[in-house]
């Protein structure tokens, strides 16, 4: 037992809920990787866009990959940007305001977006119009988007954001090591509520993000069935 276990007893319990946290972090953020490339699968697929795909790098930090989340969701809201941009283009103002008015029925803003989009890609799936109302009318690109890319840049700055993703293979004392450079109490005990605080608004953040997108996907299933 090390001599810093003597002293502050607690410790243990702590290495195990960092690391145990860390692990949570890594998943959540594994899984938004996916639910990313879902969605640029159907921006790629149905609305002419060539957004790349992304994946976790192992042999990097936490920063690194939240700035590869931030990179590709940046790229999508410009996309979605370009897509408003696109119909307030191509429609009359009375036409695009429709797009917006919530009192409009889905069914004609689809075929208005369908429209726009046969226009610009010279041919359109019968998805397009669909998938774009779903993004333009939600809150997926002005709020979803827009708040986990602003905890993944808190995460990326903060203590965590230096450590490997693949540090989990490496032992305990690497993880304190990366984390604290020494194994203190006061700093361990820091380092844990650092963890708990950023991967509570990460997970909600994240579960909305992941929401959003599963409703454009399913739309996008129920049509090919």
């Amino acid at each position: 037992m090390a001599l810093s276990d003597l002293l502050y007893p607690d410790n243990p319990k702590r290495r195990q809920e960092l690391i145990r946290l860390h692990q949570e972090l890594l998943d959540c953020m594994s899984t938004n990787f996916h639910a990313t490339n879902e969605l640029a699968g159907v921006l790629n697929e149905h609305l002419g866009c060539t957004i790349t795909c992304i994946r976790m790098r192992e042999s990097s930090t936490v920063k690194e990959n939240c700035d590869i989340m931030i990179q590709a969701m940046s790229e999508i809201q410009d996309q979605v940007q370009k897509i408003d941009s696109d119909m307030k283009e191509k429609l009359e103002p009375v036409l695009y305001q429709k797009l917006y008015d919530i009192k409009e029925p889905e069914l004609e803003k689809i075929a208005i977006a369908h429209k726009v989009f046969s226009i610009v890609l010279g041919e359109a799936t019968s998805t397009a119009g669909m998938v774009a109302i779903k993004l333009l009318s939600s809150n997926l690109i002005t709020l979803t988007v827009s708040k986990l890319v602003s905890l993944l840049a808190q995460i990326g700055a903060s203590v965590l954001g230096g450590i490997s993703i693949t540090i989990l293979g490496l032992g305990i004392e690497m993880i304190l090591h990366a984390i604290l450079g020494a194994v203190e109490r006061n700093q361990l005990l820091a380092a844990v509520r650092s963890y708990e605080k950023h991967l509570a608004e990460f997970k909600a953040a994240s579960e909305k993000y992941r929401h959003a997108i599963r409703e454009v996907t399913s739309l996008v299933r129920q049509q090919l069935q």
